[in-house]
C-alpha cells in the first residue's frame, strides 16, 4: 500500500499558529498563578508528577521553542518528519522527558513563575517561531520550524486540560489551538491505521478515514466513529480509553469497523 498523503492541517497558517501559541500560552499562564499552593502539589494524574512538576514541564515545551531558534539550524534540505510522524514517535522520548521535567522541578520551586520565565524567552522570538523556511534538526529529524511550533500548541493544549483536570481550575483552550491539535491527531490516526473502511469526525474541526477494509465512495459511509474535540484529545493521547469513552456515551459508533481501541493513543 502506497505511504498515505500528507493532510495539510489548517493550523500550518503562519499568522494562525502565531496567534493560537500566545492564545494559548496566555490561558495557561493565567490560570498557573490562579493555583494555591495545596493546589499546585495536588496529583497531577501523569505517572510520578504533582501539579507543580506538570507547571514545569508546560514552561519547558514552551522553552523548547527559542531553544531551537537559538541554535544551528539542521543541515538537511528537506523537512524529514511531518507532524503525524512526530505525534507518533513521541513514546520514544518518554523517558527522557520524564527525567528532565523532575531535574527541572528539583531546581524551580515555583511553577508558575518557571512558566513567566518561558514566556519571557519566547516574546522575542514568537515571528521566527512560525517561519516555514527554516529547518531544524529535531530529536527525530529534519523538521520545519513552522511545524515544531504547531507541535507545541498540542502540547500546550493537552497539558491545558491536565491541569484542568488535576486542580478543578478551568483553563481556557485556544479554539484556533484547539483546532490544529484535533487535526494533527486525526492525521496522526490515519497515518497509524491507514485505510478508508472507517470516517471518523470530530465536529467542526476535522473528518478521516482510516483503517483497512472496504473503501466508502458514497453515501453514508457504513462505519463512523463521531466525538467532541475534546473527548478526541484525550482518547488520542490515553488520557481516556476507547472502553470508557463508549460507556459514557463521550463517542458515538456505527458499523461492524467502528472500534479504534486497537489504534488509540496515537501521541506517545
Amino acid at each position: 500500500m502506497p505511504p498515505a498523503k500528507r493532510r495539510t492541517v489548517r493550523g500550518d497558517d503562519p499568522a494562525r499558529v502565531r496567534t493560537a501559541l500566545i492564545g494559548q500560552v496566555e490561558a495557561v499562564t493565567a490560570a498557573a498563578h490562579e493555583l494555591t499552593a495545596e493546589q499546585c502539589a495536588l496529583p497531577s494524574g501523569l505517572p510520578g508528577w504533582d501539579v507543580r512538576h506538570l507547571l514545569v514541564h508546560i514552561a519547558l515545551q514552551i522553552d523548547a521553542v527559542p531553544r531551537y531558534l537559538a541554535g544551528p539550524e539542521s543541515t538537511a534540505t528537506a523537512p524529514e518528519l511531518d507532524l503525524p510522524t512526530w505525534a507518533l514517535s513521541t513514546g520514544e522520548a518518554a523517558e527522557d522527558l520524564d527525567r528532565q521535567t523532575r531535574e527541572e522541578a528539583d531546581q524551580a520551586a515555583d511553577g508558575p513563575a518557571r512558566i513567566d520565565e518561558a514566556v519571557a524567552q519566547l516574546e522575542p522570538v514568537l515571528e521566527a517561531a512560525v517561519r516555514p523556511d527554516l529547518l531544524i534538526p529535531s530529536r527525530y529529524g529534519a523538521m520545519r520550524m513552522l511545524d515544531f511550533t504547531v507541535t507545541r500548541l498540542v502540547e500546550l493544549v493537552v497539558h491545558s486540560d491536565d491541569l484542568a483536570r488535576a486542580t478543578g481550575t478551568p483553563v481556557s483552550l485556544d479554539r484556533q489551538a484547539l483546532a490544529a491539535t484535533v487535526r494533527l491527531l486525526m492525521n496522526a490516526l490515519a497515518a497509524k491505521a491507514p485505510g478508508g473502511s472507517v470516517e471518523v469526525r470530530v465536529p467542526p474541526f476535522a473528518v478521516v478515514q482510516c483503517v483497512e477494509g472496504p473503501r466508502h465512495t458514497r453515501g453514508t459511509p457504513p462505519n463512523v466513529v463521531e466525538t467532541d474535540p475534546l473527548t478526541w484529545v484525550r482518547l488520542a493521547t490515553g488520557r481516556l480509553s476507547w472502553a470508557d469513552a463508549r460507556a459514557a456515551g463521550a463517542v458515538s459508533a456505527s458499523g461492524e469497523r467502528a472500534d479504534l481501541g486497537a489504534q488509540l493513543p496515537v501521541l506517545g
